[in-house]
């Protein structure tokens, strides 16, 4: 069985600057994104790319997602 490096990216709702804000520390990465979707499909993208530059292992890549949005209503 492959031994799996799992990272997980912390995703949340930025109300003042209307952005989904992702965050990942051990990758290390931060990036933003106007839609969640969108933003995922980035972190998906760069994430192996960091990576590499870093020498950490990613093959196969495991990221784990978990997001959260707070809303005040009045």
């Amino acid at each position: 069985m492959e031994n799996l490096t799992c990272y997980d990216v912390n995703v949340s709702w930025d109300d003042e600057a209307h952005t989904w804000i992702a965050v990942a520390d051990d990758i290390p990465l931060a990036l933003e994104g106007g839609s969640y979707d969108a933003l995922i499909e980035r972190v998906k993208t760069v994430a192996p790319e960091i990576l590499e530059l870093n020498s950490k292992p990613f093959s196969p890549l495991h990221l784990r997602f978990t997001s959260e949005r707070f809303v005040v209503n009045g």
